[in-house]
């Protein structure tokens, strides 16, 4: 497990939550922190991005041990 913040640490976030790693690598490839501070804050709110549900629907058979290298974000 890898510990996520919501809200980045850069933009003011203290809580945090225990993601996979390739997911948390996911989140951080597909948003930037501006997005999850102001629309993906919530895991309900990234869950229902349509790249995240995709990514959510490939890696929900894998073994937990399953790892891939993360894409990089497109800037």
């Amino acid at each position: 497990m890898e510990w996520h913040h919501p809200v980045p640490r850069s933009r003011g976030g203290r809580h945090t939550e225990p993601v996979h790693p390739i997911c948390h690598g996911t989140i951080h490839a597909t948003f930037t922190n501006k997005e999850l501070e102001k629309s993906f804050a919530s895991a309900d709110a990234l869950r229902g991005h349509p790249e995240m549900r995709t990514f959510l629907r490939w890696i929900e058979d894998k073994d937990p041990d399953f790892h891939v290298p993360t894409k990089r974000r497109k800037d």
